[in-house]
């Protein structure tokens, strides 16, 4: 594990002036993973696109943590889908 491939939460919680408390309510629904490294909480960067989506569901448009874990859900199942239709139409032009 490298740090540099890490931000601090509360890092994090003070650029988008949210609670740290919400962080951690992502990260025992499973929507998010907080790696504890020296007693401080961080998160991956990789997964700061992800993270920044939850923080307007919940922030900007005042959706539950319960409504976030379903359109995580249905956005996974989206790509999912996508990625399938994507290697079909490879196999289809494979036919012509």
């Amino acid at each position: 594990m490298e740090i540099e491939n890490f931000i601090p939460a509360k890092q994090f919680c003070e650029v988008y002036e949210i609670d740290l408390a919400f962080i951690n309510s992502l990260n025992e629904s499973g929507l998010i993973s907080i790696t504890v490294f020296q007693d401080v909480d961080y998160v991956e960067k990789e997964k700061i696109k992800e993270l920044e989506k939850m923080v307007r569901l919940h922030y900007e448009l005042e959706i539950n943590l319960a409504g976030i874990e379903a359109i995580s859900h249905l956005l996974k199942k989206v790509d999912t889908l996508q990625d399938e239709i994507t290697a079909l139409k490879i196999k289809l032009k494979l036919f012509e």
